[in-house]
């Protein structure tokens, strides 16, 4: 043999990938923790994560890489099923990761150890099935593979597959009652984290919805006869989609976890209908303040900061603007803003201003968000409906005119 020249090619193109993927997970991991000097907890479970997803393309490798596998089972066989731990902790990792970037007030409590189940599952599964016999069965097994081939290791795979989907499932459902929880505590919503944190939801739902479907590929395969095709590029997607994702995952943590605004996770409570504090009186009171603080052109104003100035407690101004006039804290702020605009619209004193500067003057901080409440009120933009306004002016005029002539 020639120096240098190696006589077996352990890895191919794609298992490249799953190296750097595995590699890129270490050392982003290692780099969020030397960097997360703020001590955030939502980047303890990021990087927990991380190593995590880094253990899955070793998974791969370890179990289907042509070459890679045969050393790894002739070598290290006692180390063969360790990686495959990762497919059950990851979704819930990256569920709790974003539980504590949403909620200011998580903390982990017993309960959480639900979230263990899925992995004891799998433990127990291993203990009984391949453990239990002596190590040269065992090598027998993975020798001839008949092992990762049976039903019952393919039935366990696919359960971790699907609970991986289930937690992303979750983790929408998180967005989705911070989205609703902004709005009635925060008058200006910072939209881009809520589009971020989807969209990275949605890459990982794609790769994990691709890893599922290959695991029910397996299943079918025992009733159904299919081309390895479908295996391959369903697992290279998969492969390709998570090198994608953990890249984007960290640039996004980096640049967003310490600013990411935060809500309580507590429920508020609810006061029976027939409480006399949910009265027309009071509302009138609120808004009577409302209007001489104009606290609402504020664009920091929240609802712990208003309940403040019109000295009521938060919980109960949020449950009588939500009773009484039948909307969010966010929907109820905005809405007087959009009455400030329309009086800066067609005020004279007001012509030149352009209507960038009065969305900013009367407390907007976004012009989508201002011409979505705006037309959402009034059924038009705020341009048409400054230019109607003007023409119904030129036109009372030009009566008047006619009439006292």
């Amino acid at each position: 043999m020639k120096p240098f020249e190696f006589q077996t090619v352990l890895f191919n193109f794609h298992d490249v990938i799953l190296i750097m993927t595995a590699i890129q997970c270490l050392f982003f991991g290692a780099l969020l923790y030397v960097t997360n000097t703020s001590r955030l907890k939502s980047t303890w479970f990021l990087i927990a994560f991380l190593l995590a997803h880094a253990l899955i393309p070793i998974n791969e490798l370890m179990m289907w890489g042509a070459e890679f596998k045969l050393q790894v089972r002739s070598q290290w066989p006692h180390l063969y099923f360790i990686p495959q731990l990762a497919y059950f902790l990851d979704g819930a990792l990256l569920y709790l990761c974003i539980k504590s970037l949403i909620y200011k007030d998580f903390t982990l409590k017993k309960k959480d150890l639900i979230h263990l189940v899925p992995l004891l599952v799998y433990v127990v599964f291993m203990s009984s099935t391949y453990f239990s016999y002596s190590e040269n069965v065992r090598m027998q097994m993975l020798l001839t593979e008949s092992f990762v081939y049976s039903g019952g290791f393919v039935g366990v795979d696919l359960f971790s597959k699907i609970v991986r989907v289930i937690y992303v499932i979750s983790c929408f459902v998180l967005i989705s009652k911070y989205s609703s929880r902004l709005q009635d505590t925060q008058s200006n919503i910072e939209s881009g984290h809520i589009h971020w944190l989807t969209s990275l939801v949605i890459g990982f739902m794609t790769v994990m919805l691709a890893e599922a479907v290959l695991s029910a590929v397996k299943v079918l395969s025992f009733f159904f006869t299919l081309g390895d095709g479908v295996y391959f590029y369903i697992g290279l997607t998969g492969n390709y989609a998570s090198f994608i994702l953990v890249n984007l995952l960290v640039f996004l943590a980096v640049r967003h976890f310490i600013t990411f605004k935060k809500v309580s996770n507590k429920e508020p409570t609810n006061k029976p209908v027939e409480d006399p504090f949910f009265n027309p009186e009071k509302a009138n009171e609120i808004e009577k303040a409302m209007l001489a603080s104009k606290a609402y052109m504020d664009p920091d104003i929240t609802l712990d900061k208003l309940a403040e100035t019109l000295n009521i407690i938060p919980r109960d101004l949020s449950m009588l603007i939500n009773r009484h006039y039948g909307i969010n804290f966010y929907e109820f702020i905005n809405k007087y803003r959009i009455e400030e605009a329309k009086k800066m619209l067609i005020s004279p004193l007001h012509k030149d201003t352009t209507i960038t500067d009065i969305y900013l003057d009367v407390g907007f901080n976004s012009k989508s968000v201002f011409y979505t409440f705006f037309k959402k009120f009034e059924g038009m933009t705020p341009s048409k409906y400054r230019q109607s306004v003007k023409a119904t002016d030129k036109i009372s005029g030009k009566l008047i005119s006619e009439s006292s002539g």
